[in-house]
């Protein structure tokens, strides 16, 4: 039915006429001549090849005339092995151009996993380089610090100054309320200045 099918289209060539050639699975082909290939190039098929010609050597040429079936000059082993050799070497190409495209597909993979990783690299580059530029505008902690450092300081000086002013309306309002001396209190390093910005009153 699907051979009808296919020669109704008019897309399609219309196949030769005479014999039609078996089709068959080019995968499933593939993998059985990777499997050959595999088989042939390991040590055991060496040995058993080895054995199997030993035997066929000795059998011809020591076993009694009539069971010889391959006598000297082995016409029927050299034509086996002709036949293997003749088989061998395409079945090894077929798997040789398969693993071929697969190192070719694996290859392309890799390049474009590489590509999009220099991507991420050259965008993540692009962002460190914005960020240190950004940062180059922030307070660092180190500036925060020392600008807290520097505002207590100037809050400590401006509670000094105003607890000598304090002092000196105390001083005075006590002088003009009693007339006496001022009152004694413990002087410390503060009142130093004190004394050198009192002026005298006219």
């Amino acid at each position: 039915m699907a051979d009808q099918r296919r020669a109704e289209r008019l897309d399609q060539p219309r196949e030769p006429g005479g014999v039609k050639l078996p089709r068959f699975d080019p995968e499933a082909f593939g993998r059985w001549s990777e499997g050959i290939a595999r088989g042939m190039g390991t040590a055991n098929f060496i040995v058993y090849m080895t054995v199997v010609i030993t035997a066929w050597f000795v059998w011809n040429t020591l076993a009694p005339a009539q069971l010889q079936f391959d006598p000297y000059t082995f016409t029927f082993l050299t034509l086996v092995l002709s036949l293997q050799a003749s088989y061998a070497a395409p079945l090894i190409l077929l798997a040789q151009n398969r693993q071929a495209d697969r190192d070719r597909l694996a290859f392309e993979e890799d390049r474009r996993r590489a590509t999009a990783q220099k991507a991420d690299t050259e965008y993540l580059a692009r962002e460190i380089a914005a960020l240190r530029i950004a940062m180059g505008e922030v307070a660092t902690r180190d500036f925060v610090r020392s600008e807290l450092t520097r505002l207590a300081e100037e809050l400590d000086e401006a509670a000094q100054r105003r607890q000598k002013l304090e002092r000196r309306q105390r001083e005075k309002a006590a002088q003009r309320s009693g007339g006496g001396e001022p009152l004694d209190e413990p002087r410390d390093d503060l009142d130093g200045d004190l004394a050198g910005d009192r002026r005298p009153e006219g």
